[in-house]
């Protein structure tokens, strides 16, 4: 036997069995020719069953699983950022143990001075809103004010002077 014997080739199908075969003209599928070439055995239908009890078991289990691992994940990250705290206390601690340090916290936190010394304490309490702006830049060119400023302090200081007079009530008579 050679092998050109051998090879066999199918016959080519004729355009009636290409449209009964499954197919219709409009391209969509038959479904009654399909569903009609499966053939269902008792053991197809054993290996089904299976198939679905493994989904139904598994399913959860790997639902279970990837939240453990996500929660792993969670654990591993604060334990991290735990011992990233640990190391800041633990800086902190050893600074404490330095006399300098003591001395300068002692100094700024409680006011503490050593004999001797005075202590100047600033209190800035004014709001955001109370701060003067930034002074404007300073012009090169000389400018001639319009009002006589000497005339405007004295108006100034005598209305001051007149609204307090006038605010305070005369004393009534006793008696």
């Amino acid at each position: 036997m050679t092998r050109e014997g051998a090879v066999r080739t199918a016959p080519a199908p004729s355009s009636a069995s290409r449209t009964s075969g499954g197919r219709r003209g409009s391209g969509r599928v038959d479904v009654r020719a399909w569903a009609g070439g499966i053939r269902f055995s008792a053991f197809t239908a054993i290996m089904l069953g299976l198939v679905v009890l493994a989904v139904f078991t598994l399913v959860p289990t790997v639902g279970t699983y990837l939240g453990q691992r996500q929660q792993i994940a969670a654990l591993a990250h604060s334990v991290q950022v735990s011992e990233a705290d640990v190391a800041t206390l633990q800086q902190q601690k050893d600074r404490w143990n330095d006399p300098a340090y003591v001395t300068s916290q002692a100094r700024e936190r409680l006011y503490y001075v050593r004999p001797g010394e005075v202590v100047y304490l600033v209190d800035n309490d004014l709001p955001a809103t109370a701060m003067p702006p930034t002074q404007a830049a300073v012009s090169a060119q000389v400018q001639e004010t319009r009002t006589d400023w000497m005339a405007q302090l004295v108006r100034s200081v005598a209305g001051a002077g007149l609204a307090q007079t006038a605010a305070v009530p005369p004393a009534a008579p006793a008696g």
